[in-house]
């Protein structure tokens, strides 16, 4: 793990933003530039932390959206503002989800 001093914080926000930083190192460590995902690291990081939400990501298209709509700079790269970017989104659908649910 990049930052092993960020496994646990003392509030709950703090927690949440110290395991979306390591689920993202946990995959960007794996090819290439540790401060990025590839497009592989990508769908790895989807199926196994998102997959309850946006299905498995088995889908060669479906993956290469999702990649195309993150990669906001055309450098072929997730970098972690493109990632949190995605977290934000999914969140407020979630939390969208739940109010209407209420």
């Amino acid at each position: 793990m990049l930052y092993p001093h960020l496994v646990v914080m003392s509030t709950e926000i703090q927690n949440a933003m110290s395991m979306l930083i390591a689920a993202f190192h946990k995959y960007s460590a794996k090819e290439g530039d540790p401060l990025t995902l590839t497009k592989n690291e990508l769908k790895d990081l989807l199926q196994a932390e998102l997959g309850d939400i946006l299905g498995k990501a088995n889908d060669k298209s479906s993956v290469d959206k999702i990649f195309k709509e993150l990669d906001r700079d055309g450098n072929n790269l997730v970098d972690f503002q493109e990632y949190v970017h995605l977290v934000c989104c999914l969140t407020m659908v979630c939390n969208d989800f739940f109010i209407k649910m209420k």
